[in-house]
């Protein structure tokens, strides 16, 4: 099996180093073929499932909750096999709900984080959320309140551990400290954009991930598809909106390159940009968002690549990023 299972940074959780996203589902994809994903993924041994109270824009805020909750609900252990992660933060505007500050605004209140982690229970049709992720760092509420609000909920047992997403290199450590001054377990993991063609996070966040054990689960891998065979599938017109022609266009010699290189070692350029985020210890599961089936097992193939430092080295030469952590990235 190509699929491993690894802790989830320096913690006891388990969790497959390819995460499922489903930000796609309900949006680019039908609940049918959203079910037949999730049982793939199952199949494959991919255990670690991500999600937002905010997916599912095209129908309403939370439209993507209810479709792995309808699915959880067929039974046959789906739930228990599962390590579901979620998150807290963003407006979550309901059809059914009267336009309210605290539920349309952005932050990490207790009135919110309550509030909100009830709603995606219940749209999810379980008891818990395994991972409760913030989905971004709220600077004006205060940890006080921001930590105690999840104390509560894992005491309740309705929440298993808490994470981050989009935080900052110190927004992390501030996080962990203060949660270690209140004798509690703190961050496990941060959910930050990471690829290739994007390596800001070498800077700081992973050096801070490393030190406070936190697994890191990049998001968005393959860089909004510009990893996955760009100019390929621009040649076949399979792709032809303005921005991301734009962008395209911007990266071309880079992008030549790294197509001619992964068709030298002999795969598709969306597995080689996989293999290389495995490659990083910090790294416990990148998240692949499929909007099929066919998508999924490519993700999979990804999961047994290795890339010898040759090749690794190429990748640095064609896409350098920062030039290391700090700050011996920009001093001495």
């Amino acid at each position: 099996m190509s699929v491993k299972h690894k802790r989830l940074g320096k913690h006891g959780v388990l969790v497959s180093n390819i995460c499922l996203g489903t930000m796609n589902f309900g949006w680019h994809t039908s609940e049918k073929n959203s079910f037949r994903i999730m049982d793939r993924a199952l199949e494959s041994g991919i255990n670690f499932f991500d999600t937002a109270d905010v997916y599912g824009w095209t129908e309403e805020h939370g439209y993507t909750e209810e479709i792995i909750g309808r699915w959880f609900a067929q039974g046959g252990g789906r739930r228990d096999a599962v390590v579901l992660a979620t998150k807290v933060y963003n407006p979550v505007d309901r059809k059914e709900n009267l336009p309210e500050v605290n539920s349309d605004g952005r932050s990490l209140s207790a009135y919110k984080i309550k509030k909100h982690c009830e709603g995606s229970l219940k749209r999810l049709q379980t008891d818990r959320i395994d991972l409760y992720q913030m989905h971004h760092i709220d600077h004006e509420c205060p940890w006080d309140e921001t930590w105690q609000s999840f104390d509560t909920l894992i005491k309740q047992g309705k929440v298993v551990y808490v994470g981050s997403s989009n935080f900052a290199g110190w927004d992390i450590a501030t996080a962990c400290q203060e949660a270690s001054k209140r004798g509690l377990v703190g961050l496990v993991s941060e959910q930050s954009i990471y690829n290739l063609d994007n390596r800001m996070t070498e800077l700081e966040v992973i050096p801070a991930c490393r030190h406070y054990g936190l697994g890191l689960i990049p998001w968005s891998p393959l860089a909004g598809g510009l990893l996955g065979g760009a100019l390929q599938k621009h040649k076949s017109g399979r792709r032809s909106d303005k921005d991301y022609l734009r962008q395209i266009e911007a990266k071309r010699d880079k992008l030549e390159q790294y197509e001619s290189l992964c068709k030298k070692i002999g795969h598709p350029p969306a597995e080689v940009a996989l293999a290389w985020l495995l490659h990083n210890p910090v790294v416990t599961a990148p998240i692949v968002g499929p909007r099929t089936v066919e998508q999924l097992e490519s993700a999979i193939r990804a999961a047994c690549i290795h890339l010898d430092e040759e090749i690794l080295k190429k990748l640095d030469e064609i896409f350098p990023g920062p030039g290391g952590e700090a700050p011996m990235a920009y001093a001495w």
